[in-house]
């Protein structure tokens, strides 16, 4: 049960390690699934309006599945809506900063809540101006499906000025959770560059809007003990301590999963409360670096050998693929190898290695994900096109692209094809 509480000392948090074991794998390429359809690319310059795809949630109609819907960020170029054919219904630009010198709008995350409270709506974290956004879903508006209900007086999520908004280390990963006990709904919601999280209570208003106010905050560790008695931490540039971003939500046990992008994945309480336990690392753990000024570039030194052996810095993406007698999986994009890991669901077993996928290639036209930032999957029918339900990865460098312009999108695939590679 959720219980929230005024105060929270993120002090002193023990790093637990529990490896993610699993049965004897033999060494091999990994399965590959190809995609379905993907959407029209998007451009992060001028031209393309600094669009760039980041992070998918999936609105399945329970009226009519074949109706469901794709909610999805691309940072400075706002949100968009795709129908199940990968094409584009609904464009919401972000806003702008609230003054011309401001960050502008940026989306960076998006959750969806389902809340017999609130209905059903999207949030997203808008890292320019440090707010969540938050639309409501609607079936058949005629101006698209998603309608702003944001609280006018929605407060920053983590900074106390415009200056420090300015200076982006605001609201970034997303996860959001409703309490079945309660009927309560919460956004947990990651801090840029820093190792902070949040927990928001989203509440509804009188106006008909909903906003949010701050429960409690938790700082992950960013120095780590290694066995050879000595502590790391990941090189960043001056300043930057190893942020969060991919995040999701077991509603079964609220259990929250964090992907500390160049550390590895927690497993901690959705209310920020206990011990937070790392079910496993990236391969560079404990590989010291040098940040060099010159290159802006980590120089990495010789590797200990503490990493783990199924991700590679970054770990982004982070969704459920949930089935109904609590089983199911915990899916990873390991974005430093173009990879995949699946971890068993239950914790009693430490969220066991499951295996591992990639996302190749369907034809010359329709290639697979690179550099993958974000990822959702849902495990339900969806009508004659994904019976078998259906995952949503992004794209970081979209081909064919056109020349050196930045390039990136969305790719559909059939869910059941991605559980049958896991498990051959």
């Amino acid at each position: 049960m959720f219980t929230p509480r005024k105060s929270l000392t993120a002090l002193g948090i023990a790093v637990i390690v529990v490896t993610a074991t699993g049965p004897a794998l033999a060494a091999g390429p990994l399965p590959a699934v190809a995609p379905r359809a993907e959407t029209v690319a998007l451009h992060d310059d001028e031209a393309g309006g600094d669009a760039d795809a980041d992070d998918p949630a999936i609105w399945r109609n329970p009226a009519d599945p074949e109706r469901s819907l794709v909610v999805a960020t691309a940072k400075q170029g706002g949100l968009r809506v795709y129908d199940l054919d990968a094409r584009e219904v609904q464009s919401i630009p972000a806003p702008s900063g609230p003054g011309k010198d401001d960050a502008p709008g940026r989306f960076n995350n998006v959750d969806l809540v389902h809340s017999a409270r609130l209905g059903d709506l999207a949030v997203t974290t808008d890292r320019g101006n440090d707010r969540l956004r938050i639309y409501r879903i609607g079936r058949n508006r005629a101006n698209g499906p998603l309608t702003d209900v944001t609280n006018r007086t929605a407060p920053a999520v983590f900074s106390t000025s415009q200056d420090e908004i300015n200076e982006q280390r605001t609201a970034y990963g997303l996860a959001t959770w409703t309490d079945p006990a309660t009927g309560r709904s919460f956004a947990l919601v990651s801090q840029r560059e820093r190792t902070r999280l949040a927990v928001l209570e989203l509440t509804s208003r009188a106006d008909g809007s909903v906003g949010y106010t701050k429960v409690r905050t938790l700082d992950l560790p960013h120095s780590f003990p290694l066995p050879n008695g000595t502590s790391w931490s990941p090189c960043g540039e001056p300043g930057e301590l190893p942020q969060v971003e991919g995040m999701v939500v077991d509603p079964a046990n609220g259990m929250l999963y964090a992907g500390q992008e160049d550390v590895g994945i927690w497993r901690l309480r959705a209310d920020l409360t206990g011990t937070p336990k790392l079910i496993d690392t990236v391969r560079e753990y404990g590989v010291p670096g040098t940040y060099n000024e010159a290159t802006e570039e980590c120089e990495a030194g010789a590797d200990p050998g503490f990493g783990g052996t199924k991700l590679t810095s970054d770990v982004e993406g982070l969704t459920l693929v949930k089935e109904e007698d609590g089983d199911g999986l915990l899916l990873a994009s390991s974005q430093g190898d173009n990879t995949f890991a699946a971890y068993d669901r239950e914790i009693s077993d430490a969220n066991e290695y499951e295996g591992g996928f990639r996302i190749t290639a369907a034809t010359a036209t329709l290639d697979g994900s690179e550099e993958c930032d974000g990822a959702a999957a849902l495990n339900e029918p969806l009508g004659r096109r994904y019976p078998n339900g259906l995952l949503i990865v992004q794209d970081g460098h979209d081909v064919p692209g056109d020349g050196d312009r930045p390039s990136t999108n969305f790719k559909f695939v059939d869910l059941g094809e991605v559980v049958d590679a896991i498990d051959d």
